[in-house]
């Protein structure tokens, strides 16, 4: 059989198989009534759930903004200025210092400085601003549905009917993006049934509108994942010449101590030497050897925890220097 022939039969072969599955595949009113009868066994009450699903829909728009999510090239040199505009920087000051009592209470008890806490509340939120307004269960129900990664949706659908049936928000008011991320800390629901706090002591792990539960919640992730309040998140610094490229990298057998790197040429920005302080660190490239490069450390990897983007550590680190700085 020539190629043309087998190219023409494999194609053939793979639209029958698509059409077939399509066919297969339940309506989203079915899927939610066979997953209505799932959660019942697993002991949610059946009055709950139809409550929770009476209104549910399907939102084509969060399948396209899954699928399509936006890819190109830029640099730190671009994305920090649009990330971190001085506006933001000011309105993150004036923030710090307006909840500066309750930032300190929550630094004490979970051993995170404020500075990150609210660093990380406005690069994922513009402080509370910016939370989504679609129905979390509609959103998570949508993607768990569409099937790409119907696993992970699910598991998140069923935390979201948990944190609904604990009475932590109310149905009309539990809203967040389109994949399903809440609140000003903008957690998946799995991450609030893990780390979100209770910490004015109301009944209510508020993540919406509370903030002392939103500084408390961020702080507990932080604390929980290993944060260090005793140092910071990292450094911009500049190699030598002729520098061994292949030592960089965020993989845990590449740190080094900040001695080590010492000795290798790397050096602070203005050509001083590095602190004298029992740290490890890694040495990242998120643009490569033309961009800019930093020595991160532990608490880099804590946020990395929190979103896998060099360039999402790297701003909330910035914020946090501009805060402590001041301007």
């Amino acid at each position: 059989m020539s190629n043309s022939k087998l190219v023409w039969l494999f194609t053939v072969l793979l639209c029958i198989s698509f059409y077939g599955k399509a066919q297969n595949k339940p309506s989203f009113e079915q899927y939610i009534a066979e997953f209505k009868t799932e959660a019942s066994e697993r002991g949610f009450s059946r009055s709950f759930l139809d409550s929770a699903f009476e209104d549910i829909k399907f939102y084509q728009r969060a399948v396209s903004s899954d699928k399509n999510q936006p890819e190109f090239k830029q640099t730190l040199d671009t994305y920090l200025p649009k990330r971190l505009p001085d506006w933001k920087v000011k309105r993150a000051i004036a923030l710090y210092n307006e909840h500066a009592e309750v930032l300190n209470k929550v630094a004490q008890k979970y051993g995170v400085q404020p500075r990150f806490i609210v660093a990380l509340w406005g690069v994922e939120s513009n402080f509370g601003k910016l939370m989504g307004s679609y129905p979390v269960l509609s959103a998570l129900a949508t993607l768990a549905y569409e099937g790409r990664r119907e696993a992970l949706f699910r598991k998140q659908l069923y935390a979201a009917l948990t944190i609904l049936n604990e009475g932590h928000i109310s149905k009309a008011d539990f809203k967040g993006s389109w994949a399903g991320a809440m609140g000003q800390s903008q957690f998946m629901p799995t991450s609030f049934l893990n780390y979100a706090q209770d910490f004015d002591g109301d009944g209510k792990k508020d993540i919406w509108t509370n903030h002392e539960d939103v500084f408390a919640s961020i702080a507990n992730f932080l604390a929980t994942e290993g944060w260090d309040d005793s140092a910071t998140w990292g450094r911009q610094v500049k190699l030598p010449e002729n520098f061994d490229y292949k030592l960089s990298g965020l993989a845990r057998e590449k740190m080094k101590s900040l001695a080590d790197w010492q000795a290798l040429g790397v050096r602070r920005m203005d050509g001083r030497a590095l602190p004298d302080r029992e740290l490890q660190a890694s040495l990242i490239m998120p643009d490569d050897e033309k961009g800019r490069i930093y020595l991160v450390y532990d608490n880099f990897h804590t946020l990395m925890g929190w979103n896998r983007s060099t360039y999402f550590g790297a701003s909330v680190g910035h914020l946090s220097d501009r805060i402590k700085l001041g301007r």
